[in-house]
């Protein structure tokens, strides 16, 4: 990625004026000096003046945000200007600020926003900082921009100013920012280059799929426009169920494509710890990266963590209700879509599955269906010989829509391995044998 041009120096450069002007302000200290007025940012432009615009944020609200970004874009900036203002080196207590652990250069805290955004009067600073970070505030409801908590017995002006890595990363190049699997966010996207048209549902569940679109494309004008935002909790929840292979992921990553979303699939295994209190830091963790995001959540296998509660009989049986109590409450207060899949819906947790606006079956495929399958599965330069009945073979195996995938692949491969333009019955009734062996199901 590259930093986007959003003319920044035209940025730099008011905000240099204003902080000359404040420290010359300050410096002079004169009694009935007038309140300097901030200097208008009309003519920004780039990700960060187009998102202050479409958000009708205020002037100071700007400023917040172009202060709290500055040492992501030119590191030394601050240490710069003050110096150049002050016209030797040294600090300048009035505008706060702080050194990091590895970054050297000056981290505006609160009191840097408050000293450049209204100077040195006292009653708008109180006014201003509360306001701003007040938890009704657009930067804290989006998590746009938060204030670290001080050392205790610290002011609280005396916080640093933090941007999200997504917000520095979209205001800098007007890019998502994705993070990068690991063991804090154990998460990788999940895409398909399948569409509806290459899949095979059940007819039912094709049906049941239709109410997430219908959450997806209207429930925002349902609950911002007509009254009922205060009546249903945020968010959808989605339960898929049925045998592995009949199309619980690809059909998630699809409704993300088909919604314009990204989907994480969450990796249980490194999300679930082993240590008592670890795993609802993880879940924490990952809530709060997705929060706001427009993200879809897809947690498979899912009842290796959403299983049901047990009778408690020692500590580690409190512990593991608690996770489960503890993810029942971050997922019902995710204003997103979220899917979990199981094999088994009798695994799931019931008081989870009450929580859930879809509950929907991904049944084996019908012989019909199987047939749709096998036909959609080989590719046209390399299909099964004419006189193979695919409508015999999907009324006598029970294979789902993987399996067929699966058995078609290899069959592929082994005849182009073998020079042949076709694919043989021989094959095919070897390739389904190999495919039923590994899943140990008789032949």
């Amino acid at each position: 990625m590259q930093i986007q041009d959003s003319n920044w120096e035209y940025y730099f450069q008011a905000l240099s004026g204003l902080l000359n002007a404040r420290i010359s302000q300050a410096l002079h200290n004169k009694a009935g000096d007038p309140i300097l007025v901030l200097p208008s940012l009309d003519h920004a432009s780039g990700p960060l003046a187009d998102y202050v615009r479409k958000h009708q944020l205020t002037l100071a609200d700007h400023y917040w945000l172009l202060i709290a970004l500055c040492p992501h874009i030119r590191p030394g900036y601050f240490d710069e200007v003050i110096q150049e203002a002050l016209g030797q080196p040294g600090d300048f207590p009035p505008i706060g600020g702080l050194r990091g652990r590895q970054f050297r250069g000056f981290l505006p805290t609160a009191e840097t926003g408050l000293f450049l955004i209204v100077g040195e009067n006292w009653k708008e600073r109180h006014l201003l900082f509360h306001k701003t970070f007040h938890p009704n505030h657009f930067f804290a409801e989006k998590r746009v921009l938060t204030l670290e908590t001080p050392p205790e017995g610290e002011p609280l002006i005396s916080g640093k100013l933090i941007l999200t890595q997504a917000m520095i990363t979209f205001f800098t190049t007007g890019e998502e920012y994705l993070p990068v699997y690991s063991s804090q966010f154990p998460a990788g996207e999940l895409k398909t280059k399948l569409t509806w048209n290459d899949v095979v549902l059940n007819p039912q569940t094709g049906h049941q799929l239709s109410e997430l679109r219908a959450w997806h494309f209207h429930n925002r004008v349902l609950t911002e426009n007509m009254g009922m935002g205060n009546k249903v909790t945020p968010g959808y929840r989605a339960l898929f169920y049925g045998p592995p292979g009949t199309g619980k992921t690809v059909s998630t990553a699809i409704l993300g494509k088909e919604f314009g979303q990204t989907v994480f699939r969450i990796d249980l295994s490194n999300l679930v710890s082993k240590y008592i209190g670890e795993t609802e830091k993880n879940l924490s963790r990952l809530f709060e990266e997705a929060t706001n995001r427009n993200w879809i959540l897809f947690f498979d296998e899912a009842d290796a963590l959403f299983g049901k509660r047990t009778q408690v009989k020692d500590a580690h049986d409190r512990y593991a209700n608690q996770e489960v109590s503890y993810l029942m409450q971050r997922i019902e207060t995710f204003d997103g879509l979220i899917i979990l899949a199981s094999n088994l819906k009798g695994n799931m947790d019931d008081a989870f599955v009450r929580r859930f606006q879809s509950v929907i079956h991904f049944p084996y495929p019908t012989p019909e269906e199987q047939l749709r399958i096998w036909e959609k599965a080989f590719p046209e330069k390399l299909a099964p010989c004419p006189s193979i009945d695919l409508q015999f073979i999907a009324q006598r195996y029970k294979l789902s829509g993987a399996n067929i995938v699966n058995i078609a692949h290899y069959c592929c491969l082994t005849a182009m391995a073998g020079k042949e333009d076709k694919i043989n019955a021989h094959l095919l009734e070897r390739g389904i044998l190999r495919e039923l062996s590994k899943e140990g199901k008789a032949y």
